[in-house]
């Protein structure tokens, strides 16, 4: 994995980076279908233990990707194509996203709300996620952005979040 310290363009490593890298649209569409799984996994088990560590992980990895998104992604999205309605619009549903998960991280799985907090972030979260592959995603590689470099940042960003995390 690549350090917060971005290679250079004309170093070997950038070469190297770039080539083995996922793009920024790559790293955050796996990001969608993980937690997609998540949400499958979730809707399938009856275990509360099992609820619990599935909603934990699913609150970690929302909250990651949301960060690296508004960090890094949408200010170069917006800078990039001058957009003053899709970042604004995504900073928006992440902020019911952050709301759902801050009234579900470290609670016990109580029954029907409980549930019903998550099928409600679930249904945010596809909302979210359609309109980021269909309108933005495609704005994005069809713009200058330098998506590998993007997503080099992200992901180095990513895994100093996740670690503090763990």
């Amino acid at each position: 994995m690549t350090t917060a310290k971005t290679p250079t363009a004309k170093s070997p490593t950038a070469t190297h980076t770039a080539a083995t890298a996922k793009d920024a649209i790559a790293l955050l569409k796996a990001d969608h279908e993980a937690v997609s799984q998540l949400f499958a996994e979730f809707e399938s088990t009856r275990s509360v233990t099992n609820k619990k560590a599935l909603v934990a992980e699913l609150c970690t990895a929302l909250s990651v990707h949301a960060q690296i998104e508004e960090e890094i992604f949408y200010p170069a999205f917006k800078a990039a194509l001058k957009d003053k309605l899709l970042v604004p619009e995504a900073n928006v549903e992440h902020a019911g996203v952050k709301s759902l998960i801050a009234q579900l991280e470290g609670v016990e799985p109580d029954g029907e709300m409980y549930d019903a907090k998550v099928k409600v972030l679930s249904e945010y979260v596809k909302h979210h996620v359609k309109e980021e592959q269909a309108e933005m995603f495609v704005k994005a590689k069809a713009s200058s952005l330098d998506l590998v470099e993007l997503g080099v940042r992200m992901a180095a960003r990513k895994q100093e979040l996740l670690a503090k995390k763990r």
